[in-house]
Formats: C-alpha cells, structure tokens, sequence
C-alpha cells in the first residue's frame, strides 16, 4: 500500500507500482469507440502511462494536454492516457482540446488495471479512481520509470519520464 495525500491529507492506494525492470502486466482498457485494447495493441512501441483520477480535473487534463504537446516529438512511443472516467468524457475533452496525439484508455469496466498495478485509490474522497502515476515502458515491456505522484493535485516529472526513452 503506497500512502499519497490529497491535498495534504492522507489517502493510501491498493498496493505499490510495479518495479523498474519489471514487465508491464497485460491489461484490456476500453477505447474511445468502445473496443478493447490490450498491450498487444501497442507492441513494437516505446509506451508512457500517464496514469490520473479524471480528467476532469485542472490537473489531469493539463497532464494530458502536456503529453500531447510532446507526444509528437517522441519518437516510436505511444503516449496512453489512462483513467476511470467513460470513455466519451475523454473523447469529449480531448477533441474539446484539440488534442490527437495521446490514446485514452478507460478502466471503468472492472477497475483491473489500478488493482493489478497497486495504483487504485483505497480510501478518502477519491476512493476507487486511479492515482497519479506516471509509467515508462520500452519496445518489449520492461520498466523503464516509475512515478508514484505524492500530493495526487500535482503534476508528475514530465521531464524525468521522458528523459529515459
């Protein structure tokens, strides 16, 4: 259990992230047209998980709208933008935006990937939405970083995320 704050109080998630130089677990998330994606879906691609409780949010949504901004430049790396919200509040802010160069996926089937990536939310307001996580992957899965958001109304390190692709 990894305890974050909410606005300097404490609220704790299911468990802890997955290790550096482990292997991102397979996941089924639901895409903006309502089909499934698995990580098969990304192989062959560098990955960044930017991992938030709703993008309904002022700190989510500029976390979104900062990975699109970079997410061109990156080279062979798909961004995901992953939360709990439906997946028509997330085509509906990100075509408000703009923005084209992030995949939103949504875990708000069964929760499975925050509980199998110890990133749910498990107390407080914000039980059962996802914490603020940021995750790199390279081309075959491993690991790369990790980044556990310690106040969830923070932004993550963009910079030391993106400096390890």
């Amino acid at each position: 259990m990894a305890a974050i704050t909410l606005k300097g109080n404490k609220i704790n998630t299911i468990g802890e992230l997955p290790k550096v130089g482990s292997k991102l677990a397979d996941f089924k998330l639901v895409q903006n047209d309502l089909s499934i994606a698995t990580l098969s879906n990304f192989a062959g691609k560098k990955l960044v998980l930017n991992i938030f409780p709703s993008v309904d949010t002022g700190t989510c949504a500029a976390s979104v709208r900062k990975f699109n901004e970079k997410a061109s430049d990156l080279n062979n790396t798909t961004v995901l933008c992953i939360s709990r919200d439906l997946p028509f509040a997330q085509q509906r802010f990100c075509g408000a935006e703009g923005l084209t160069d992030v995949v939103n996926l949504s875990d708000f089937v069964d929760g499975s990937f925050g509980k199998t990536n110890g990133l749910q939310i498990v107390d407080g307001p914000l039980a059962g939405l996802l914490s603020r996580v940021l995750i790199v992957a390279d081309v075959d899965g491993t690991i790369l970083y990790t980044e556990q958001v310690g106040d969830i109304v923070d932004e993550p390190n963009y910079e030391a995320a993106l400096a390890v692709l």
